[in-house]
């Protein structure tokens, strides 16, 4: 697939290629980032070389993981990247991370609800699933500002830094963004008995 550029009222979100390298270097040195999230650390420049020449168009060239930077129009100053991984034909993983001068201004917020209702609408993908380690509480804040639903804490289900972490699950749908599904969605019944009965 040829990469996609997205806009919202604030940001233009474009894929990054060579000339981002530096970018994304001098952003990633931020310890918040290395901490929360699973990019190497120390992040070296030939990380973000990797990142920006191979990664991130590949990813784009075999549809398996879309990757957008996230930049104001004006003078394109990075805020944030967003990657969505695909898990399957209609499920795709989301991650994130705001650089430290732009957070709390809801430019995440903002940039994920862009990008699952574009999954939603041109990849018909029928769940965007968010993962974090438990404790990242601004990560867990963006998914619930876009309506994500927190499903709980899976065991053991992230590796960062070499060690095995607990993480928060939590998952948006088309119906949570007013979109169509491919497939009908079926909850389960509600019951006021605990053993379902």
């Amino acid at each position: 697939m040829e990469p996609v550029t997205l806009s919202t009222g604030r940001l233009l979100l474009r894929t990054v290629g060579p000339k981002d390298t530096h970018t994304v270097y001098e952003a990633a040195q931020d310890p918040d980032i290395q901490r929360w999230t699973t990019i190497p650390s120390p992040y070296l420049f030939e990380h973000a070389q990797n990142f920006t020449d191979q990664l991130a168009p590949e990813g784009w060239a075999n549809g398996s993981m879309f990757t957008w930077g996230l930049f104001l129009p004006e003078g394109e100053e990075l805020v944030g990247m967003l990657g969505l991984t695909m898990r399957s034909m209609s499920e795709a993983e989301i991650g994130f991370w705001g650089t430290k001068e732009h957070r709390g201004n809801g430019y995440i917020t903002e940039a994920v609800l862009a990008v699952s209702r574009w999954a939603f609408v041109h990849l018909s993908i029928d769940r965007v699933e968010w993962r974090a380690e438990v404790g990242n509480a601004p990560s867990r804040a963006v998914a619930e500002r876009t309506g994500f639903t927190i499903e709980g804490t899976l065991r053991s289900a992230i590796v960062h830094q070499g060690v095995r972490r607990d993480c928060w699950v939590g998952s948006l749908l088309p119906s949570d963004l007013s979109l169509p599904s491919t497939a009908p969605y079926l909850p389960p019944p509600t019951s006021p008995d605990p053993s379902g009965v």
